[in-house]
């Protein structure tokens, strides 16, 4: 059976992903920034969780283990490289290691820049990935702890995943990101289409993710940059725009 894979907003402008096995009856939840919207969602499903998986240490991804661990028991699965700075964790994981939830595997890829641990999570059978604050739809994270060049590698490299890979972002940044994706790329239409239909998506209240590895192919200016150097341009206007 396919995963079950829940929006859960938090805050002004995150997503938590809850994550169902329904052949194992396993769910994991994937950066909880906070607990009560997850318990919640997971008790009106029926669901228990069994695990926590963590993207990066910020506390917007990582301040609801504790509560969680405490409620249900599950384990924190965490990057290898931000075990001093995520001490909820109890297995902690690096590039190559493999992760499960029932029968669906994920494999950890190593992607820093945003911070310098950064991982992120990749359902190959299941088409599905768990990207944290590395790749946004239309946008890419900042550069908190790493450089330009780590974040261009680390885009290119998941723009070889198959298009229909669904990315399950953790934030509504998608507006935003149109808007200088359309300044970037003036005379990109697939960029001028999405800008559309995003305005229209948002104006209603819609979120705009998942998105898809294709989508981003041809619409998101920071996996599209040639080199490290237009990215890291792209990168500077976008922090100013």
């Amino acid at each position: 059976m396919p995963l079950e894979i829940v929006r859960i907003p938090a805050f002004s402008d995150n997503y938590i992903w809850l994550v169902h096995d329904s052949d194992s009856q396993e769910t994991m939840v994937v950066d909880p920034g906070e607990a009560t919207a997850v318990l919640a969602e997971a008790e009106r499903r029926g669901w228990t969780i069994s695990a926590i998986w963590n993207t990066h240490w910020h506390p917007d991804h990582t301040g609801g283990n504790q509560a969680i661990k405490d409620a249900t028991g599950a384990p924190v699965i965490a990057p290898t490289a931000e075990a001093a700075k995520i001490p909820t964790a109890d297995r902690l994981v690096a590039e190559g290691d493999q992760v499960t939830l029932g029968n669906h595997v994920a494999t950890v890829l190593e992607t820093p820049a945003h911070t310098a641990g950064h991982i992120t999570y990749h359902f190959a059978d299941d088409a599905a990935l768990f990207p944290g604050d590395t790749l946004f739809a239309m946008g890419c994270g900042r550069l908190f702890e790493g450089t330009a060049e780590q974040m261009h590698a680390n885009l290119q490299r998941l723009a070889k995943l198959p298009h229909e890979t669904q990315v399950y972002c953790a934030h509504e940044y998608t507006l935003s990101n149109a808007r200088y994706a359309h300044v970037a790329e003036p005379d990109n239409d697939e960029i001028a289409r999405r800008l559309v239909a995003v305005e229209r998506m948002r104006e209603i209240g819609e979120p705009t993710v998942p998105t898809t590895i294709g989508e981003e192919r041809a619409t998101n200016p920071f996996m599209r940059a040639s080199s490290a150097e237009q990215f890291a341009e792209r990168r500077k206007a976008k922090d100013a725009f």
